[in-house]
């Protein structure tokens, strides 16, 4: 299956489509816009995802939307600047946080909901930002996949690792 970048975004606006691959302001008028995005993501989820009633598969299906109009608007974004994953395109970051915290409410039997949603920002910022596990070679995807998908992964690195910290701690 070849992984082709989505052609709707093409009829939005240059405008438009930076808009939202930035988030606004946030990814143009603030330093360290990567963190910026992560802390919208982290905002989104606790807003919209944190439910206590929704299951890790009900977190993942409500973001898939999220996740494919990313790589659409990454990816556009990507050629009106005419660069690859631009650090001010922060879309990629609010859309992967939430996969941070799938299956996250027995982690707060352990700890205050705080810890565990500053421990998840924490290890997805480092995830992100030194791309262990073969995290780096998935930027290398074509169009916005490897923009959003790279993050997906630090995201999923989060996850295991919050998990495997709890499994240790009991």
């Amino acid at each position: 299956m070849k992984l082709t970048r989505p052609t709707w975004p093409r009829a939005l606006s240059t405008k438009t489509v930076l808009a939202f691959a930035r988030l606004g302001p946030l990814g143009r008028n603030l330093p360290a816009p990567g963190t910026w995005g992560s802390l919208a993501g982290l905002l989104y989820f606790t807003v919209f995802f944190a439910a206590p009633g929704l299951s890790p598969f009900g977190l993942l299906l409500l973001n898939l939307v999220g996740i494919y109009g990313a790589v659409a608007l990454c990816g556009e974004a990507e050629v009106r600047l005419g660069r690859r994953d631009p650090g001010e395109v922060i879309l990629d970051e609010f859309v992967a946080m939430p996969l941070c915290f799938l299956g996250w409410l027995p982690l707060t039997e352990i700890w205050p909901r705080w810890i565990v949603l500053l421990g998840g920002f924490l290890l997805f910022r480092l995830y992100d930002i030194l791309k262990p596990f073969g995290i780096r070679r998935l930027q290398d995807l074509p169009g916005g996949w490897g923009v959003v998908v790279d993050d997906l992964a630090a995201a999923l690195a989060t996850c295991v690792t919050l998990h495997a910290v709890q499994w240790l701690w009991r």
